[in-house]
């Protein structure tokens, strides 16, 4: 197998093994609860410490990689992320096991923040789509896998099998990428301690409190933490804009093309990873259906999307992202037209139509504004605009969850939503169409924000692919 083909083979499946713990650990919460003897809201954290901690470190591990080398920083994550699988496994308490968890995201957080970079370095830029689609496709395939290893370990083997299973994975994955995978042209820069410091501080404030308002709804406290994180925005912007060896050099966002598509990124997140939350409370909450029945009506357009991924990205070289990039997202506006006809006696065929527009939407915009964004990148902060892409796309996905918990919750006690949420109850009645008015209202939501991805898609701007950019001043390519 040529060397590149190597690489793309590790990074897809670091991607789908990322993918595959985002998902696997959502069908078995109720049975950690009940056999680690521990609460909800105790239990619910081995899910979100997971994003928190992706979404927290990202930035500074993609800058990382830029100063030590990206693919020593992508396989000792590795590395990190099976050690941490095992000890998850292994743990005999919910406080051990959210903290190995933590363990477990930052191995993650090491691969995903670098692996656009390392894409970035093994192929040009009119071969980058393809390999995106690739990468795609591992994710897609991995939330699937996630899904269903989920519920299939947890009642045939038990719920501590859901992290076992990455160990002789991991294992053989370390090997295949310490031999395979180098570093590139390695710049030595002095790391920004400031930036990473301050940007570290405002993400812990701005996701911390938002997971508060989540589960326990507005408070002083959280409300004010939010604040305090957002305040610190602007001086961590003056500090980069003054730093010699800035975590994120903020004249990369003179590119018309990259920076709208990293706002895109994040909005796109933010607006249409709530639905599938939304929409697995509407088929267990208000349909009773199972976790794992509810979480197969999603496969359809997880399995398109891994098949058509790589195609999309392919295209994406040869006619640019902007189109394809802003169809997808119409794609996705047209399956949540479709969710939004839900009722409680709706045929299940809808959902599945539904499911198979998003697929055919996610497939399109992911490779496509992934390209986007490493296409119109300067080489020496590859890493970091990659961790950058990581972070706004996890705050997205942290930011859906919170909307789709406090908006749909604004019809039922919280704790109900919750009990929706992992499965443990069924709505009945006059409750059941209160929840569904509070689930039209989420999506309503998702549209407005989705509408805004939508319009900062189509006015990035056409980017110039097979041109290499060496310096950031050299960023501004825009033919619109």
């Amino acid at each position: 197998m040529p060397n590149s083909a190597m690489v793309l083979f590790v990074v897809v499946l670091g991607t789908l093994m990322v993918a595959v713990d985002t998902t696997i650990v959502v069908l078995a919460l109720p049975t950690i609860g009940e056999e680690l003897h521990s609460d909800l809201s105790s239990t619910i954290w081995t899910l979100l410490v997971y994003l928190l901690v992706t979404t927290i470190l990202s930035t500074q591990l993609g800058r990382l990689g830029d100063i030590f080398g990206r693919a020593r920083i992508y396989n000792s994550g590795f590395g990190i992320f099976t050690l941490g699988s095992a000890l998850c496994g292994a743990s005999p308490t919910t406080s051990l096991l959210v903290l190995f968890r933590g363990i477990q995201a930052i191995g993650g957080a090491m691969m995903v923040s670098n692996s656009g970079a390392i894409i970035s370095d093994n192929f040009s830029p009119a071969e980058r789509g393809k390999a995106f689609g690739y990468t795609a496709m591992g994710w897609n395939a991995g939330a699937t896998l996630g899904i269903v290893l989920g519920g299939l370990l947890t009642t045939l083997l038990g719920w501590r099998y859901i992290f076992y299973i990455n160990v002789p994975i991991g294992i053989a994955a370390i090997f295949l990428g310490f031999r395979s995978i180098r570093d590139v042209k390695v710049r030595r820069a002095k790391l920004d301690l400031a930036g990473v410091t301050i940007l570290g501080i405002l993400l812990v404030l701005i996701t911390y409190g938002s997971i508060q308002i989540a589960s326990y709804g507005v408070s002083f406290v959280n409300a004010l933490e939010v604040t305090q994180g957002i305040a610190l925005l602007p001086l961590f912007l003056f500090l980069e804009k003054r730093a010699q060896s800035p975590l994120i050099n903020l004249s990369i966002f003179k590119n018309r093309v990259l920076g709208y598509s990293l706002f895109a990124t994040f909005l796109q997140s933010t607006g249409y990873l709530s639905v599938a939350f939304i929409l697995i409370m509407y088929l267990q909450g208000i349909r009773g259906f199972s976790p794992l029945y509810a979480s197969l009506l999603l496969v359809p357009g997880y399995v398109l999307a891994s098949f058509v991924g790589p195609f999309m990205g392919r295209l994406s070289d040869k006619r640019g992202s902007r189109l394809i990039a802003t169809l997808g997202i119409v794609f996705m506006l047209c399956a949540i037209g479709v969710y939004f006809t839900l009722n409680a006696d709706s045929p299940i065929y809808m959902v599945l139509i539904g499911s198979t527009l998003s697929g055919i939407g996610s497939s399109m915009f992911y490779p496509a504004n992934n390209s986007a964004i490493m296409a119109n990148s300067p080489e020496e902060s590859y890493g970091s605009i990659s961790g950058l892409s990581r972070t706004l796309g996890n705050l997205g996905t942290l930011t859906s969850y919170v909307l789709a918990i406090t908006v749909s919750s604004l019809s039922v006690p919280r704790y109900v939503a919750f009990q929706v949420f992992l499965g443990t109850v069924n709505l009945i009645g006059g409750l059941a169409q209160t929840f569904l008015q509070g689930i039209h209202t989420a999506l309503i939501v998702s549209i407005v924000i989705l509408c805004v991805a939508l319009v900062l898609s189509a006015a990035r701007g056409k980017e110039v692919r097979g041109v290499k950019i060496e310096k950031v001043s050299a960023t501004t390519q825009i033919d619109s």
